[in-house]
């Protein structure tokens, strides 16, 4: 019976992740939007610490699963929709904010990391997760994260210091802005992420 179960659990995996590849375009995209809007709404539960203009917030929870639900190509398509309607006025940004200009401030170049992580985890969820330990997965998720987003995060933050403060921040003080307070905070979502990816995913 156990055995049974089990099977059946399994089956219901590769069935949901089957699904996803047999709706038509037109029902992926109302995926990809509808996974922008939580993206969006992820991104207003915030918290800023006072000597950093970057919050932390849950988005990239969201943007860790976009490409695990959706696959290779819809997962990035999704945060491309969050940032192009963000750009164009939908006020989704953390703190209901919207307009280009959004993408052009001290965050811009996380939003731009979020894409590619959706991208690369995409790609893994396709090809290679199912066969992934835990600890694999978790790995995977860690390098998307902390590579992927902070990398072009941190790039763009330092341009922006450097016009809007008129000085070049160093490259620690710059960690300290824009990447040492969120360690914690994004291992506990890394962590999260790999659990449900894990129990959601077929082995």
């Amino acid at each position: 019976m156990a055995v049974n179960t089990w099977d059946g659990l399994a089956g219901k995996r590769y069935s949901a992740l089957r699904w996803r590849y047999e709706l038509s375009t037109s029902k992926k995209i109302a995926l990809a939007l509808g996974m922008a809007c939580i993206i969006g709404l992820a991104a207003q539960a915030r918290f800023y610490l006072p000597w950093t203009p970057v919050p932390i917030t849950a988005q990239t929870f969201a943007v860790l699963l976009a490409g695990i639900l959706l696959g290779r190509w819809w997962g990035g398509i999704s945060v491309v929709m969050y940032a192009g309607l963000g750009a164009a006025g939908i006020p989704w940004f953390a703190g209901w904010a919207g307009g280009a200009g959004y993408l052009a401030g001290p965050t811009g170049g996380y939003i731009l990391g979020f894409i590619l992580v959706a991208l690369f985890t995409g790609h893994f969820a396709d090809y290679f997760i199912k066969s992934k330990s835990f600890l694999g997965i978790l790995g995977l998720l860690s390098i998307a994260n902390f590579a992927l987003i902070y990398m072009p995060g941190l790039l763009q933050l330092n341009i922006w210091m450097n016009l809007v403060g008129g000085e070049a921040v160093s490259f620690y003080q710059l960690l300290i802005i824009g990447f040492l307070p969120f360690i914690v905070g994004d291992m506990a979502k890394v962590l999260a992420a790999a659990t449900l990816v894990r129990a959601i995913t077929p082995r």
